[in-house]
């Protein structure tokens, strides 16, 4: 399976992985799943990982986020509430709950009165800000649908829900969405990520195609939607797509197992990992890009009867390279 001779981490979880999640401060990785747990490791530099704590659900974990401290990780999950630990003490806590599932949760971690704030969305149709110190939400927003994904740089945030819908939130004035559009692509949102310079954001589909969509109504020009993850007739769900931290450009991972970094800005794609026979559920860059972590595991897109109970969750490390993430000079 590892082709790309990556990392592989040891102790990974035993069923699919839904959301992986590295530290802004440090070498922390956590990566929640279907096993109702989100577990946090520790990444060594030799690339060996280190199991550190467990955040458990009483149903599957769907998300995971960190403060911009590092001191706190976020879980939300099935059983409909979201469970803070506190990485010093190991104590966790109870700080979110919705009436459906928690789909995502994400620390806002901005200024004035957004510090501290976790966001939180779900099937119920709502999204919820909530203060670590307050058991009651700070606000109650309904959506136009399900929360289906949602990723923050503050002050955007960003939340796609069913029936493609699609809301912008500017953080310094949370209670409103600051448009609302209906995505772009034909079909069904299975990700949104925030461009690294936050003037924008990058949604994929089930139907193996990404929309790249700024934010300001002058740059609407620059918008435009490609295909990948396709071979021949056959198209795959984008299960995931993570922004390099630095360089801008930006990583798609699907459903037939293989990623891409593509340059958004010079319209081409870097590099290509071929097809490891296993969808790819997850993906992350650490603080600096340096590490690439994705995820291998069943993600239902052909339906129970293509499971294979035999098939392992895997999760890998993979060192990026500069040639393979660093934008291309602009043809003159």
């Amino acid at each position: 399976m590892n082709v790309q001779k990556d990392f592989e981490v040891s102790q990974p979880p035993s069923d699919t992985v839904s959301d992986i999640a590295f530290s802004p401060v440090a070498d922390y990785m956590a990566i929640s799943s279907w096993d109702n747990n989100t577990r946090i490791y520790e990444v060594q530099q030799s690339g060996q990982t280190v199991p550190k704590a467990v955040i458990t659900h009483d149903g599957p974990a769907l998300c995971c986020s960190w403060s911009k401290d590092g001191n706190k990780c976020f879980s939300g999950g099935v059983d409909k509430i979201g469970k803070v630990i506190d990485i010093q003490t190991g104590q966790t806590v109870q700080v979110a709950a919705h009436d459906e599932p928690i789909k995502c949760g994400k620390f806002v971690d901005g200024t004035g009165g957004m510090q501290n704030i976790v966001a939180t969305g779900s099937w119920d149709k709502t999204l919820k800000y909530w203060d670590l110190r307050s058991p009651n939400p700070v606000h109650t927003l309904n959506l136009p649908e399900r929360c289906y994904t949602m990723d923050v740089l503050f002050p955007l945030m960003v939340v796609g829900t069913a029936e493609k819908r699609i809301n912008v939130y500017n953080l310094q004035n949370p209670t409103v969405p600051f448009k609302q559009i209906q995505s772009p692509l034909k079909w069904q949102t299975r990700v949104v990520s925030c461009f690294s310079q936050g003037n924008g954001f990058a949604v994929g589909s089930i139907e193996g195609r990404v929309g790249i969509q700024y934010i300001e109504d002058k740059d609407q020009s620059l918008n435009f939607s490609f295909k990948c993850h396709r071979n021949n007739s056959d198209v795959y769900a984008i299960n995931a797509i993570s922004f390099h931290p630095v360089y801008g450009t930006f990583s798609t991972a699907g459903s037939d197992g293989s990623f891409n970094f593509w340059d958004k800005d010079s319209k081409q794609r870097l590099k290509n990992f071929p097809n490891l026979r296993t969808p790819i559920t997850a993906t992350s860059f650490n603080k600096n890009g340096s590490i690439f972590a994705y995820a291998l595991g069943y993600d239902w897109s052909k339906g129970y009867e293509n499971n294979n109970p035999s098939l392992k969750t895997q999760v890998f490390l993979h060192a990026t390279k500069d040639e393979d993430v660093k934008p291309k000079a602009k043809k003159r």
